[in-house]
């Protein structure tokens, strides 16, 4: 089992939540603050806390308050270990195809 196997779950657990989904769709946009990704969602403000809590603690996001307000961050290359995980996943075959697909591309005559 890689050596990253802790964060991956959390990330995973983070995201097996649509609405945590939903939030990190909205983020990967800009930052938000709470009440903002509070509005499409039919919940009180202490249930949308606890989701970015769950994001905050799997490291997804970052959260910063200024005053009264606290605004919340994709963190940057939060989901790397996942993309990292997914494509340790990925067959010999499938390889083998990215790599035909590439040569195809590279020697595919040009069009004049």
């Amino acid at each position: 089992m890689p050596r990253y196997h802790d964060e991956i779950d959390a990330v995973l657990r983070a995201l097996a939540d649509p609405t945590r989904r939903a939030v990190v769709e909205r983020l990967a946009l800009s930052p938000a603050v709470v009440s903002e990704l509070a509005a499409p969602f039919a919940m009180a403000l202490p249930s949308l806390m606890q989701h970015l809590r769950v994001l905050e603690d799997a490291g997804v996001v970052t959260s910063e308050k200024h005053g009264r307000v606290r605004t919340v961050s994709l963190r940057p290359g939060a989901l790397d270990v996942v993309h990292l995980w997914l494509s340790q996943q990925r067959t010999p075959a499938e390889h083998s195809a990215d790599r035909l697909g590439i040569h195809l591309t590279r020697t595919a005559p040009k069009d004049t």
